[in-house]
């Protein structure tokens, strides 16, 4: 009996999934286990494997479809089986089952009056998928232009494909020079999907407030220098700046409990972890990905800097696993190679804080009533007022000040597991 491969819910918040491309061709032997096609889910790409034996007989999805949790994506069984039962119980394209018959109406419908080689006017609601008609508005189609294949004369996605090759026998529209001409539609990713509707309900759900310091780090430049060219010598990845913000964070949210929080709010508590996990934000070409490096606290910044740079390579290339990006207690993210001063980061959920960070500028500052040449780095802490009080973000912030300040403590630690 022919087995449908349908698509599966593959991370926790995963709506659909984009088929980016098929490891199996029809009429391939499969074995329970094997990969057979990639998709593009909001997270990651990530491998769709066969849970029975069999011969593809057909593929339904092709690459670039996107399919809701449970949407057809092809038919296992054996050679030479009848496929069309289950083909008949999902669309060609979307993956949902075929809508009931629309009722004729009862009075003649006026004659059609054209307006090209197939268009026409009538009464009555038009059987189309949901891809067709999302296709259609796309591309500019009336799909009253448009003859269905589908079954009951549906139209489906090969149907707009069709009208789409065909030349344009309608008239040229005039164009109103006063309307907004320059813009395109541009398609996102399932990924861009995911960061849109998270953050939007961070920002809406959390109530943010902002805290600012501005840090000498002058020590701390001198003090990564002196790091850094031990690190080069016995050949391992040099550090950034940001993964000593990313050290000190972690050391500081030690001392501090109470910002290494997460509000639960269905179960109207406050979770306070004993680990400190930090995300770290990495900008991909879709978007922001928050890589998470486990116990921050307890590895040194030689440790905390390769794996980040090894985590964000991964992250770039979209390899990285849901794993590696979930379960975060705090995160941080960093602008400030691009030369930006400050800025006010969302709260990346489940956390209650964002430690944004900006660019080292040079600065007068005054020492002893003299204006001397300074390096300062201005810190934005974005907190959830539902779980951090506002002298708690403060006192947190004024041991991460003092850390970075002075740097002598992760310079111990750095020594003492180097």
């Amino acid at each position: 009996m022919p087995i449908a491969i349908e698509m599966p819910k593959m991370t926790d918040t995963m709506e659909e999934g984009v088929l980016i491309e098929w490891s199996v061709e029809e009429g391939d032997k499969i074995a329970a286990g094997d990969v057979i096609a990639q998709v593009e889910t909001d997270k990651a790409t990530m491998d769709v494997e066969a849970y029975d034996d069999g011969i593809l007989l057909k593929k339904v999805a092709q690459a670039g479809d996107a399919l809701p949790i449970g949407g057809l994506i092809a038919v296992l069984g054996e050679a030479g089986e009848d496929v069309s039962a289950i083909l008949s119980s999902h669309t060609a394209d979307d993956g949902a089952p075929p809508p009931a018959p629309v009722e004729t109406p009862t009075e003649t419908p006026p004659a059609p009056t054209n307006i090209g080689t197939s268009a026409a006017t009538f009464t009555g609601r038009i059987k189309a998928s949901p891809l067709a008609k999302r296709m259609a508005a796309d591309h500019g189609l009336q799909l009253t232009d448009l003859a269905g294949s589908g079954p009951g004369g549906r139209i489906i996605k090969r149907d707009v494909e069709a009208q789409m090759s065909r030349p344009s026998t309608r008239p040229p529209v005039p164009v109103d020079v006063s309307a907004d001409r320059g813009f395109e539609t541009v398609r996102i990713s399932q990924m861009r999907k995911a960061i849109a509707r998270r953050l939007a309900e961070s920002k809406y759900t959390s109530p943010h407030f902002y805290l600012n310091v501005d840090v000498d780090v002058t020590a701390l430049i001198a003090h990564r220098t002196a790091v850094n060219e031990y690190l080069e010598k016995s050949g391992r990845p040099k550090a950034s700046f940001n993964d000593f913000v990313t050290k000190a964070s972690a050391t500081a949210l030690v001392q501090h409990p109470d910002v290494n929080v997460t509000y639960a709010a269905d179960e109207g508590v406050i979770r306070r972890y004993s680990y400190v996990d930090v995300g770290v934000a990495v900008a991909i070409e879709d978007g922001l990905v928050t890589p998470v490096v486990r116990d921050a606290h307890r590895k040194n910044v030689a440790a905390i800097a390769q794996e980040t740079q090894e985590l964000a390579a991964r992250a770039r290339d979209r390899k990285l696993t849901p794993e590696e990006m979930e379960g975060s207690t705090f995160t941080t993210s960093n602008l400030g190679m691009f030369g930006i001063e400050s800025f006010t980061a969302i709260i990346n959920p489940p956390n209650a804080c964002i430690l944004a960070i900006g660019t080292i500028r040079d600065t007068p500052v005054v020492q002893d009533g003299v204006v001397v040449p300074g390096k300062r780095m201005k810190l934005t802490l974005s907190c959830d007022h539902r779980a951090v009080d506002g002298a708690v973000g403060a006192r947190f912030f004024a041991t991460l000040k003092e850390l970075l300040e002075n740097p002598i403590g992760l310079f111990l630690e750095q020594a003492l597991a180097i």
